[in-house]
C-alpha cells in the first residue's frame, strides 16, 4: 500500500521515540512533530488503496460551449484525469502538440543564445569564479545606475521604468507558483506607468494611474471566470509594491535642481548599497545572533547594526550637498529610518521567496540572482526617503 509506505518513510525521516530525532528541540516542535505524524496516518487511511477523485471549476471554453457556470462541478478520476492543471483539461491533442512545441522552440532558442554567447567569449572569461561573476555583475549594474541618474531626469525616468517593469515581472513570476494567477500584462503596465506619472504630474498622476489599474483589474476579475479576489490583489500589489515605491526617487530627482539631482540620487543608491555591505561584511565576520532565522537565516544583529551604521554615514556625507537644507543630526535620523526600511523591504522580499519556495528572483544577474533580489531594499528607501526630505524641508516639493 503506497500510503502506508508514505508514512513508514516519514517515521523513519522523524522517528518518534529515537531521542537523536528529538534533540534540540523545542516541547512546541515535538508537539508539532506528533500532529504532522497523526495528521498523515488520517489523511492515508481516509485515502485508502484506491486513488481519489477531485472536481474543477468550468473553463473557458466549457462556458463558450454552453456549460454554466453555476452547474455541477465535474468529477475527474486521479487515474483518468487529463494531464496537467486543470485549465489545460480543454485543450485538444493538436493544441497540446502545438504549446509543447512551441515550448520545445524556445528553449532550443535559449540554448543558441548562450552557446553563441559563449563562444564569442574570451578564453580567460569562460570560466570565472562565482566572487568574479558577482563582482562583473554588480559593477555593470552600478555604472548603468551612476550614467542613467547623472544624465538627467528623462533618463532616470527610463531606468526607474525599466527596473519596475522588470522587478513586477519577477514578482509575479514568483506568485505563480505560489498558486496565484495575477494579471502580469495589466499589473507590469501600471508599475512602468507610476513612474512617469509620479514625475509629470507628481501624487495626483499615480493616484490616476493606481484608480485606472484597480478598474482595469476589477473588469478582467468580472469577465474572467477563472481570476479569482486574490489574484486581482496580487496583480495590484506587484505594481505598487515595484512601480509606486520607485517613483519616490523622480519626487527627489525633479525637486533638486542640477547639477545636484544626479548626485543627490546617487547617493541616496549609495546608502542603499552601503547598507548591504556593511551588513553583509560585518554578518559574515562577527554575526552570530540571528535577526530573523524563519525568513533570512543569514541575517544576523550584528549585521543589521552595522548596515544602518552604513546608511547613516552615508547620510550625513549626503548633509553636505549645497541644494540640500539639512543638518548632521537631522542626516544621521534621516539615515536610521531609511536604514530599517532598507531592512523591512529585503525581509520582506525574503518572505515572498521563502513562501513561494525561491532562492533567487530571477536570473538577468548572474551571481546575484534576480534584479528584485538587488532592489528589494531600495523600494521601500526610496519612498521613505522622499517622504523624509519633503516632509523635513530638505527638498522644495508640493504634494497638491
Amino acid at each position: 500500500m503506497e500510503g502506508a509506505a508514505a508514512v513508514e518513510e516519514l517515521e523513519a525521516a522523524m522517528p518518534s521515540g529515537s531521542a537523536a530525532a528529538d534533540d534540540g528541540l523545542t516541547e512546541r516542535q515535538r508537539e508539532a512533530r506528533q500532529r504532522l505524524r497523526a495528521r498523515v496516518r488520517e489523511l492515508t487511511d481516509a485515502a485508502g488503496d484506491e486513488p481519489g477523485s477531485f472536481s474543477a471549476r468550468p473553463t473557458t471554453k466549457e462556458l463558450d460551449r454552453g456549460r454554466d457556470v453555476d452547474g455541477p462541478a465535474i468529477i475527474y478520476d486521479a487515474g483518468s484525469a487529463p494531464p496537467g492543471p486543470p485549465w489545460n483539461y480543454d485543450l485538444s491533442p493538436d493544441e497540446a502538440a502545438a504549446r509543447q512545441q512551441k515550448k520545445e522552440q524556445r528553449a532550443q532558442k535559449r540554448q543558441k543564445v548562450k552557446e553563441t554567447a559563449l563562444d564569442k567569449t574570451p578564453e580567460k572569461l569562460k570560466n570565472p569564479s562565482s566572487l568574479q561573476v558577482r563582482f562583473r555583475t554588480g559593477l555593470a549594474y552600478t555604472l548603468v545606475t551612476i550614467a542613467c541618474v547623472f544624465a538627467g531626469n528623462i533618463p532616470t525616468m527610463i531606468y526607474l521604468m525599466v527596473v519596475a517593469g522588470i522587478c513586477a515581472g519577477e514578482f509575479y513570476y514568483m506568485l505563480r507558483s505560489d498558486s496565484k494567477l495575477p494579471n502580469e500584462a495589466l499589473g507590469i503596465a501600471g508599475a512602468v506607468l507610476f513612474v512617469p506619472a509620479m514625475y509629470f504630474a507628481g501624487l495626483a498622476g499615480a493616484m490616476i494611474v493606481a484608480v485606472v489599474l484597480l478598474i482595469a483589474l476589477l473588469v478582467w476579475y468580472v469577465f474572467w471566470l477563472r481570476a479569482r479576489i486574490q489574484d486581482v490583489a496580487v496583480s495590484f500589489l506587484g505594481a505598487a509594491y515595484t512601480g509606486l515605491l520607485l517613483s519616490g526617487l523622480m519626487v527627489i530627482r525633479a525637486s533638486v535642481d542640477q547639477p545636484w539631482g544626479g548626485l543627490v540620487l546617487f547617493m541616496l543608491f549609495l546608502s542603499v548599497w552601503a547598507n548591504d555591505a556593511f551588513a553583509y561584511f560585518v554578518g559574515s565576520k562577527i554575526g552570530k545572533h540571528k535577526l530573523a532565522p524563519r525568513v533570512s537565516p543569514k541575517k544576523s544583529w550584528e549585521g543589521f547594526l552595522a548596515g544602518l551604521v552604513g546608511s547613516m554615514l552615508v547620510w550625513v556625507v549626503m548633509s553636505f550637498i549645497p541644494a540640500l537644507q539639512m543638518s548632521i543630526p537631522l542626516a544621521l535620523l534621516f539615515g536610521l529610518l531609511c536604514g530599517l526600511m532598507e531592512v523591512l523591504g529585503d525581509l520582506a522580499e525574503s518572505r515572498i521567496k521563502r513562501n513561494s519556495g525561491f532562492k533567487d528572483s530571477g536570473t538577468i544577474m548572474p551571481g546575484h540572482g534576480g534584479l528584485l533580489d538587488r532592489c528589494d531594499s531600495l523600494f521601500l528607501a526610496s519612498v521613505t526617503a522622499s517622504f523624509l526630505m519633503v516632509g523635513g524641508g530638505v527638498i522644495p516639493y508640493a504634494f497638491l
